[in-house]
């Protein structure tokens, strides 16, 4: 073991009750300290924005603290409020949860304090300290994206241990089961606990692309993606265009790239869900985008 991550969300007790996620940061801090005195040396931290009964102040209150535990990187993520989707959400007073334009004060105001920390931001939730291999690769131009966030390792298989985790391999995606009985059972008996999966086509594969290098750059090469990609790389370029050409400010061309600008960059996952079909074509109900 490597690297650890807590999800710490909030230091708040009044935040912390709301969602059940009761914690102290002293207890926080032995486990900080517990993990660092057992040679891992690489530690995230998990904070949320967005959450029941938050606050500014509360939100400022709770940077400084984790800032303390001098973690190596943080992943500053909005709350998603989905009762639809998690039924244990429907406990949640709606009342209490900030609206959109306070949402984004909160993540400005927590991205600005952790830059001010000293901290380089990565992509468009993470930061890291200067020195970690996080920060290198995003200077480097090698930053890569998946399903847990950013990172620098450009390894296509990715393995997910124990119930609803996913798994990536070349081919595509894997799911376990996601009750507790039935996937040690099926382990137990010698067997896969995987549940579902999806194989990737050349779409799925030109779109992921097209979708990692505007979560890691903010932009993406036309030429490249019609290298790569051929016709279904025109295909993109051509959506691209018409989204530059309908929502100004939110993708612009230049030369060779499709770029986000700077004071759009927060809105990355609006734009990148642009080119995802199976968003485009579902009738899933999502979070918000910030």
């Amino acid at each position: 073991m490597t690297r650890a991550s807590l999800g710490v969300q909030d230091f708040d007790p009044k935040v912390q009750k709301a969602i059940n996620r009761e914690q102290s940061f002293e207890l926080t801090q032995t486990v900080v300290d517990g993990v660092r005195a057992r040679g891992v040396h690489s530690l995230n931290l998990d904070l949320l924005y967005g959450l029941p009964h938050q606050t500014m102040k509360s939100l400022e209150a709770t940077i400084e603290q984790a800032l303390l535990l001098s973690p190596d990187r943080i992943a500053l993520f909005g709350y998603a409020h989905v009762p639809w989707f998690k039924k244990h959400q429907t406990m949640i007073d709606e009342a209490a949860l900030p609206g959109p334009e306070a949402r984004l004060a909160q993540q400005q105001l927590a991205s600005a304090l952790i830059e001010r920390a000293g901290y380089q931001p990565i992509g468009f939730d993470h930061f890291a300290k200067p020195g970690d291999t996080l920060a290198a690769a995003a200077r480097a131009g090698r930053l890569r994206r998946n399903f847990q966030g950013y990172t620098d390792d450009g390894c296509e298989t990715l393995i997910g241990l124990g119930p609803s985790s996913v798994s990536r391999f070349r081919e595509g995606y894997a799911q376990n089961t996601a009750a507790i009985n039935v996937y040690s059972r099926q382990v137990e008996n010698g067997g896969l606990a995987t549940a579902r999966g999806i194989a990737l086509s050349k779409q799925d594969r030109a779109r992921a692309w097209v979708i990692e290098r505007l979560m890691c750059d903010f932009a993406f090469s036309r030429g490249e993606a019609e290298n790569r990609f051929g016709e279904i790389g025109r295909q993109i370029i051509e959506e691209a265009q018409a989204l530059a050409a309908e929502e100004d400010g939110l993708l612009a061309q230049s030369g060779d790239l499709f770029q986000i600008p700077v004071g759009a960059r927060v809105l990355v996952r609006a734009v990148a869900a642009r080119f995802d079909q199976y968003l485009a074509r579902g009738n899933a109900r999502h979070s918000v985008a910030v």
